[in-house]
């Protein structure tokens, strides 16, 4: 009997030794960091800059990576079961805090956590995409940016660039919401203005050579909306129409860079940053249910002048004494 009470002593005493060398092992500086996961859905100009401007608000504000946070970044190279697969992974690995690049990215990390803050950008319509109940306040563990694209901006810029335009064709990924809303925001502004619009959709990079193809044959100008689809094409896009004489206007000055005539559009780098400042915010305390959605009001007008040459289309002055004029990369 004496012997079973000193055994249960003993395996008590081993117990405890042992969670107090547990509780140690976890008390160390590494262990201290703030663990911050990103997610992006996959990698092109866009993406990258809002991820840089997140990145440098934080360190702007004390939060740097090795130092104080840990940041584990992932790309899902635009498979949305990857996207699913790495958000669950950062839910497991109990991260702090997950930023999500993109649409897609946003709605895989919202659907494997209500706990943990997400911080989006680069989400057209954040309340369309479920991820948040309300602009103005989200009543969700997600907060941070919308890059909802000023359509309205870049149709009147195909009608000062392009004032002989009859139809316009937009291609797109039917797969993404985003992209959805923005070819409904661009059905309406041709309306508006009297143009006719062709679209055509695609759901993988294998689509987009046939698509585009059959797109610049009945078309006077192309428009690229934010997706990222589009995105990772856009060498591809822009080589077909400008063989063929077809301007495009592009949602944003990646799309510029890579062979599209010109952009209204938001700065991706300044998202990012904005979003970043916003992380800062949760990190000191602040409940992203408590916050709203974040818009960028300022749009910078991108004109590729090596693209206008080629195209033989003159920019007016007062275009071009505000455009930033920059080389494509393609």
């Amino acid at each position: 009997m004496v012997g079973k009470k000193n055994f249960k002593m003993v395996v008590l005493i081993i117990l405890l030794v042992v969670s107090l060398v547990g509780c140690k092992s976890v008390d160390t500086s590494k262990d201290d960091k703030i663990k911050i996961g990103i997610t992006q859905i996959t990698e092109h100009p866009a993406l990258d800059l809002a991820r840089e401007g997140f990145i440098e608000a934080l360190k702007d504000n004390g939060f740097e990576d090795g130092n104080n946070i840990e940041i584990d970044f992932q790309s899902a190279q635009g498979d949305i079961p990857t996207s699913q697969t790495i958000a669950q992974n950062f839910v497991s690995q109990n991260k702090d805090m997950i930023f999500a690049i993109s649409t897609p990215s946003a709605q895989s990390a919202f659907n494997s956590t209500n706990k943990i803050p997400i911080l989006i950008t680069a989400v057209t319509d954040p309340v369309e995409a479920g991820l948040v109940k309300s602009i103005e306040k989200t009543q969700t563990n997600a907060t941070g940016t919308s890059d909802i694209t000023p359509v309205n901006k870049q149709f009147e810029l195909i009608k000062k660039l392009v004032p002989n335009t009859k139809k316009v064709g937009v291609i797109y990924n039917t797969s993404e919401i985003n992209s959805k809303i923005q070819v409904d925001m661009a059905k309406e502004e041709a309306k508006k203005i009297g143009f006719d619009i062709e679209v055509v959709g695609v759901s993988s990079v294998n689509e987009v050579s046939s698509a585009i193809d059959k797109l610049i044959q009945t078309v006077d100008v192309v428009y690229t909306p934010a997706d990222n689809l589009v995105a990772s094409s856009m060498s591809l896009i822009s080589n077909k129409c400008n063989e063929k004489n077809i301007p495009i206007i592009g949602a944003e000055e990646s799309h510029v860079k890579l062979g599209a005539l010109a952009t209204q559009g938001i700065d991706y780098k300044q998202l990012g940053y904005e979003t970043g400042l916003m992380a800062v915010e949760v990190l000191n305390g602040k409940e992203p249910q408590e916050m709203s959605i974040e818009h960028i009001k300022n749009t910078m007008l991108v004109i590729n002048e090596n693209v206008s040459k080629k195209l033989n289309i003159q920019i007016p002055d007062d275009l071009k004494s505000k455009a930033q004029s920059i080389k494509e990369e393609n």
